[in-house]
């Protein structure tokens, strides 16, 4: 790297990286900048001190899925040393591999593997080194807290006497051997995830939190419509504001100030002239335009047999929506950027910080290996959310400020600007025998392809600013799990692609595979029901997976669930559904049941329990992984329940909580969680899973509950109340 930093800068910027970092060589940070990034190298991951302490280079980053804890057992299992031991760098392009971005339930999947593919081939190495020393045969020792020797007894070395001040200068080899799940000492233990004591004492350093020297305040106007122009600006609205300014690049409008207050204040009184413009559809017409031709493309996913001939006496196709959402975080966007000396560092809560560095090397007019992105905890995202909007905004007035600048939005902004969820319209047809298996079955979608393949999320700033940008983040693969995971001969699964979508589109946690699987699971007991089975039963009936079975019967039993066709004869206005879901086809398995209450006359839904029952292989972390599914749980009921943007044909309308709410704690169920641990697996991911059967095991319990049939999402008392009122 030609980055000039200090001593002093280096620890500053990794101080809210780590817990308890130590620069992994006396020699200090020119040492540390100087090592390799390359993921093909052990050194590019790892590097051990002479204390035998150990840094771990992770390129994946914890937006709060306990990552920081779960990548430090999967090294330490295969160093054989304790997680206080080690050290975790993440996300800093300066330090930290290319391991892609955090997304599709990767970090510990992909990025946890590949760390501990070279902790393993780490180990053989010592093990190596230390038998030439010993003049012992290597298949007698082993490394173990923290000192190669002997299993039984003898003379060890400690590992930090093993290895030079040039690291292991070593390939790693996929193929070095794990250690024996029978062996674990720290990988499946439940232990403390190390962020959260200053979390819950407000003392951990969010991007929001950090500061640089002389760093300004800034924020960014943005126009009133989407699209519009920027005519004139009157840079004297703002001149009773001591020490603000204004900055103009064509459409990109900001202020800035010393103080944080005077920027917000600036931002309201500056007065600017916008051209008018209305280049949106509305809300309202999403779910028709996705129907409407021309279509960019038309694609068969999947067909066997003859679907057509086999639904040839099937009922019309039932239609299933999913609107297009923000991603709600918690807290808005923020970013940290300082551009000098031909150089620039970006302090950032990017989920893909290598993947953004082009972005906002284009943007500054830098060579990449000048630019330098930063992880720091943010507000949470699950996707691409203001994160990346407000770095390339911080970064577009470091370099025009020649200042360090710090820009956070507001919840306006969030909501109004953030790139959206897309829309998805699913119509499907199927037919089921007597006995419980699938006859036929047809998915036919609407989507944008937009979404499909898109390798560029565009940003606001360079947008506005006129400057061209690279490509940049994919938005996820939005057309998996349009198929049911049950039997069935006779299959045709296909798309129509739009070429746009309604609003600038992002990946959103579980992109596509929450709406596909509402409408399959949510279709398959519409068949159940019409054919008067156990929905339980008949999807016992279907699956060909015991992987499958096993978590569909355990969330099952967790409910007490007692073998009954739907609706729920006791006519209460209780109900209990149950939805699976095998990620992908390929990941990880989920089975969920719920059960709610549903009052016929004001169309409210409480939901009363929730049991999920979780197989994604080999459990790194219980404790931590349960927290995730939970979140998964909860975030995604609010998704069903509560969420849907708004906009007409200017802009966004839904800019605030009352208009965009999300679930309150007050709403928050009786929620059980039972891991299915398999050690002799490979773990797969816990992040997205969990989500999508949420909402078709809410609408099937609400359909048990009250005999209605929920197709569209957000389940509003509205739309409840409609529904009943049709019957």
């Amino acid at each position: 790297m030609s980055l000039d930093l200090s001593r002093r800068a280096l620890l500053g910027s990794m101080a809210a990286l780590t817990v308890a970092f130590a620069l992994p060589r006396p020699s200090g940070a020119a040492a540390a900048l100087a090592k390799t990034n390359d993921p093909a190298e052990v050194d590019g991951f790892l590097a051990i001190g002479a204390d035998g302490k150990v840094t771990v280079y992770c390129g994946k980053v914890d937006l709060g899925q306990g990552l920081r804890v779960a990548i430090r057992q999967m090294a330490a299992e295969e160093l054989g040393i304790g997680i206080d031991s080690i050290a975790l760098v993440e996300g800093d392009t300066a330090l930290t591999p290319d391991q892609g971005p955090t997304a599709g339930s990767t970090g510990v999947a992909k990025g946890g593997v590949q760390i501990r593919q070279a902790a393993a081939t780490a180990r053989q190495a010592l093990i190596r080194l230390a038998a030439a020393r010993l003049d012992l045969p290597a298949e007698e020792l082993d490394l173990r807290d923290g000192v190669v020797g002997p299993r039984e007894s003898g003379r060890s070395i400690a590992m930090g006497d093993l290895v030079g001040e040039g690291g292991f200068a070593l390939k790693l080899d996929p193929k070095a051997p794990l250690r024996n799940p029978a062996d674990y000492r720290v990988v499946g233990k439940p232990l403390p995830r190390p962020d959260l004591p200053a979390k819950v004492c407000g003392t951990h350093v969010y991007v929001h939190d950090f500061k640089l020297p002389g760093m300004l305040h800034g924020r960014v106007i943005r126009p009133p419509s989407v699209g519009a122009s920027l005519l004139r600006v009157d840079e004297a609205s703002i001149k009773a504001i001591r020490g603000a300014r204004v900055v103009r690049l064509k459409d990109f409008l900001a202020v800035v100030a010393p103080r944080e207050w005077d920027a917000v204040r600036a931002a309201g009184m500056l007065k600017a002239q916008w051209s008018d413009s209305a280049p949106l559809m509305g809300h309202q017409a999403v779910r028709d335009w996705l129907k409407t031709p021309p279509f960019a493309a038309e694609e068969v996913l999947k067909a066997k047999g003859d679907a057509a001939a086999a639904l040839a006496d099937a009922p019309p196709a039932a239609e299933y929506y999913w609107p297009v959402q923000s991603h709600g975080s918690l807290g808005p966007s923020c970013a940290v950027a300082q551009v000098k000396d031909g150089a620039a560092t970006i302090w950032t809560a990017s989920q893909a910080t290598h993947k953004f560095r082009p972005a906002l090397a284009a943007l500054l007019g830098l060579g990449v290996d000048k630019v330098r992105m930063v992880y720091l905890d943010g507000s949470g995202c699950y996707g691409m959310n203001g994160h990346d909007d407000a770095s390339a905004d911080a970064a577009l007035l470091a370099k025009a400020t020649g200042k360090p600048v710090r820009v956070a939005w507001s919840r306006d902004d969030e909501l109004a600007w953030d790139p959206k969820g897309p829309p998805q319209l699913l119509a499907i047809r199927g037919a089921m025998a007597p006995s419980g298996l699938l006859a036929g079955w047809s998915t036919e979608m609407w989507l944008p392809k937009a979404t499909a393949g898109l390798v560029n999320v565009p940003l606001l700033a360079p947008e506005a600013a006129g400057i061209a940008q690279p490509q940049g983040l994919i938005t996820g693969l939005i057309s998996q799990n349009g198929d049911p995971p049950y039997a069935v001969a006779d299959l045709e699964v296909k798309v129509h692609w739009q070429a746009e979508a309604p609003l600038r589109p992002s990946n959103i946690r579980a992109p596509g595979k929450i709406a596909n699987t509402f409408a399959v699971e949510g279709y398959f007991d519409e068949l159940c029901a019409g054919v008067g089975l156990d929905p339980l039963v008949t999807r016992l009936i279907g699956l060909r997976d015991l992987r499958g079975v096993a978590v569909l019967t355990k969330a099952a039993s967790m409910m007490a669930w007692a073998p009954r066709p739907s609706p729920n004869p006791a006519g209460d206005g209780t109900g209990r559904g149950i939805a699976y879901v095998h990620y992908k086809h390929s990941e990880t398995y989920v089975g969920m049941a719920m059960e709610v209450m549903v009052d016929r006359d004001t169309g409210r839904i409480a939901i009363k329990k929730v049991t999920c029952a979780h197989d994604c292989g080999l459990v790194i972390n219980p404790d931590a992984l349960k927290m995730q599914i939970e979140g998964c749980i909860l975030q995604t009921l609010s998704r069903t329940l509560l969420e849907e943007v708004a906009f007409d044909a200017s802009r966004v309308t839904s800019t605030d909580q009352s208009t965009y709410p999300i679930l309150g704690f007050g709403a928050v169920p009786d929620i059980a969680i039972e891991l299915l641990d398999r050690p002799d697996q490979p773990p797969m991911g816990g992040g997205e899973a969990a989500c999508a059967p949420v909402p078709a095991a809410l609408a099937n319990a609400v359909f048990d509950a009250v005999g209605a049939r929920l197709r569209t999402v957000p389940f509003t008392p509205e739309r409840v109340k409609g529904v009943l009122q049709a019957l």
